[in-house]
């Protein structure tokens, strides 16, 4: 009889690499331990313009460092440590790269609860309703939850408390195991990037929400007052539980009504999913709309807010699709079935350049050393991942589509595979 992780292993390889060509390398990880490969990396790399989003990390993080009071120094200074070593040892840092930004985001959230009141603007309370009614006459907020019952608060709970929290994390699976290589840390930086800049827009423009509304009218609002579940603590009452309550009391930003990060993210994630599987689009986008309609429906949202995180989650995808993204051969079955890689929706036909900020350019974007490129060679070479340039600056690790005269994709695949 074989055993259950033989059996799960054969059958993992024949779901998923049934038709992986024996030239292919793009797909493998690199399981390097050695630190002095990652300094070799930083030292041949060629500094540009990209690099400076780890500048506005580092100085978020340095930030944070400074003004978060709890944990103490000691458990500050060991989780940083931890974490630049993740970022120093290869087989670790082909996935804590992409995380940076998403890291940074967290921080920042978390030591919102830690800036001074002095610090910070003061609190808007009338311009979101007063926007709400001007473009839709009226407060859709309140005319959602005005009828509410036991059936509903869980409909609306199922997206906002629960799919919302484990989302990214079926995502990042999905994508990894079907989608083009280089796929995933895209993914991973927009969904760091597009939350960081919403945490962001909320600490310089913060505003309340409609349960504030709801509680206190258009009272002037300060830093004092605690957040509320809205909603969600009905659910609580539903569920015997006390979650939803204490967590959002205890919220370190508790006026983030804008932009609306539970849509921003439903909507990065719908349209990275639209991206691999395009036939489900509809689907996907059924998604948004129910969570639109739960965080109205519980108090959470204005309308105006949704658009916000909507706009601002499209722009992000807008601007690494049309640079960044890498195209997805709808032939491929996984991510291991790719011989090469077109960068960019932009000319997907004509062999889109690997940019060399995402990849050529950086470890974690690059197709040559990232946690989706694979770098699994247990040789050392004289030639720097980070040295190898856009394989479509020569005709030799062109697209097929460009070489089809030449027929030159073999030559492409064997010196590839000698570089790393």
């Amino acid at each position: 009889m074989l055993l259950p992780t033989t059996y799960l292993r054969r059958k993992f390889r024949t779901v998923f690499m049934s038709d992986v060509t024996p030239s292919s390398t793009l797909a493998r990880l690199d399981r390097s331990w050695d630190i002095k490969k990652t300094v070799r990396r930083v030292r041949l790399h060629k500094w540009n313009a990209y690099d400076l989003q780890y500048l506005l990390d580092f100085t978020i993080a340095c930030f944070a460092f400074f003004v978060i009071t709890e944990p103490g120094v000691l458990v500050k200074l060991v989780i940083a440590t931890l974490f630049a070593l993740a970022l120093l040892i290869p087989i670790t840092s082909q996935f804590f790269f992409p995380f940076v930004p998403i890291g940074t985001w967290l921080i920042l959230f978390y030591s919102c609860r830690f800036i001074p009141a002095d610090w910070r603007p003061p609190i808007s309370v009338t311009v979101l309703p007063s926007l709400e009614t001007i473009l839709y006459g009226g407060n859709l907020s309140n005319v959602l939850a005005a009828h509410n019952n036991a059936f509903l608060d869980i409909l609306a709970w199922i997206p906002y408390g629960l799919i919302h929290f484990g989302a990214p994390f079926v995502c990042s699976a999905i994508i990894f195991l079907f989608a083009a290589p280089g796929t995933l840390p895209v993914f991973a930086k927009s969904f760091g990037y597009m939350n960081l800049i919403g945490v962001s827009i909320q600490l310089l423009f913060p505003a309340s929400a409609p349960w504030y509304e709801n509680m206190y009218g258009l009272a002037p609002a300060t830093y004092d007052i605690r957040g509320s579940p809205g909603g969600l603590a009905r659910v609580d009452l539903i569920l015997g539980l006390d979650l939803y309550t204490s967590s959002f009391t205890a919220s370190p930003m508790v006026f983030g009504a804008f932009p609306s990060l539970h849509s921003g993210c439903a909507v990065i994630e719908v349209l990275f999913l639209a991206h691999v599987f395009p036939r489900l689009t509809p689907f996907f986008f059924g998604y948004i709309l129910w969570i639109w309609w739960s965080t109205m429906y519980l108090t959470h949202h204005y309308f105006i807010d949704l658009i916000g995180g909507a706009v601002l989650s499209a722009t992000v995808f807008y601007i690494v699709s049309r640079n960044f993204l890498p195209v997805m051969q709808m032939d491929k079955s996984s991510r291991w079935s790719y011989d090469y890689v077109e960068m960019g929706v932009r000319a997907p036909t004509k062999g889109a350049r690997l940019s060399k900020e995402f990849y050529a350019e950086d470890e974690e974007w690059a197709i040559s050393s990232s946690v989706e490129s694979g770098n699994a060679s247990p040789t050392e070479t004289q030639v720097s991942e980070w040295e190898i340039e856009t394989l479509a600056e020569n005709d030799e690790y062109k697209s097929p589509v460009e070489n089809n005269a030449n027929n030159k994709l073999p030559k492409y695949n064997e010196k590839y595979s000698e570089k790393v």
